[in-house]
């Protein structure tokens, strides 16, 4: 049975879907902040993410770009603020679809059937990677060196999250940019080398020889993780 999460603070919204999605043959869990919905997500680990933007302990674009950080499930807004920025701003950071209240319950339930055929179960990255002596914990967004806890920056952490996804690929500088900062940075490649030897400075053991973090010259990065 797939399984759908929804983040909705709107209790008789939120048992509206879930009434009609169970008539569907979801199985359906909920939750009504975004602090709960984090974790709801990454314990139970959806087929899709039916969200509401507008939750009472925060802003659900942030939701977004937390769980595109470690996952690629289906996410599909569905919220009351109509100004087309909005939507740009939520589906920019990844969201797949966006529906504004008041909607209709049959254009929804469409929508997700769609979303659900398109979609293969699984992520692109495991929530746990090992690289020699670095560990990474996706889902508590945990990174430590020798077993000790080494702070990234929200920019050094995206940057991360970003090498993982695509482990082995080269991403270009042009990619990066875009992956990390948004659109509008193209031009701003230097961004990209400093955030890179950031990373190389605080996780690898000889940073002027990285082990991981790879340059491809003139052309960008990969992350590498060496065979045994």
């Amino acid at each position: 049975m797939k399984t759908i999460l929804i983040i909705e603070d709107e209790a008789h919204i939120a048992r509206f879907i879930k009434t009609a999605m169970e008539q569907e043959g979801y199985q359906i869990f909920t939750a009504d902040s975004s602090h709960r919905g984090l974790i709801e997500a990454a314990t139970r680990r959806p087929d899709l993410l039916i969200l509401d933007l507008g939750l009472p302990d925060g802003d659900g674009c942030d939701v977004i770009a937390d769980i595109r950080t470690w996952s690629s499930l289906p996410i599909l807004v569905l919220s009351a603020r109509s100004d087309e920025q909005d939507k740009i701003k939520a589906l920019n950071l990844g969201a797949d679809d966006y529906l504004v209240k008041p909607f209709s319950m049959g254009e929804l339930v469409a929508r997700v059937n769609a979303h659900m055929r398109r979609w293969q179960v699984g992520y692109e990255a495991p929530s746990q990677i090992e690289l020699g002596n670095i560990s990474i914990d996706l889902t508590q967004r945990q990174v430590k060196k020798n077993g000790e806890d080494v702070h990234l920056t929200p920019i050094e952490y995206r940057l991360l999250t970003v090498l993982i996804r695509y482990t082995e690929k080269v991403l270009t500088h042009k990619q990066l940019l875009n992956e990390v900062w948004g659109k509008g940075h193209n031009h701003q490649e230097h961004y990209v080398r400093i955030f890179m030897s950031n990373l190389r400075q605080k996780l690898e053991d000889n940073p002027s020889r990285p082990n991981y973090f790879l340059t491809e010259i003139g052309v960008g990065y990969k992350l590498h993780i060496p065979k045994d």
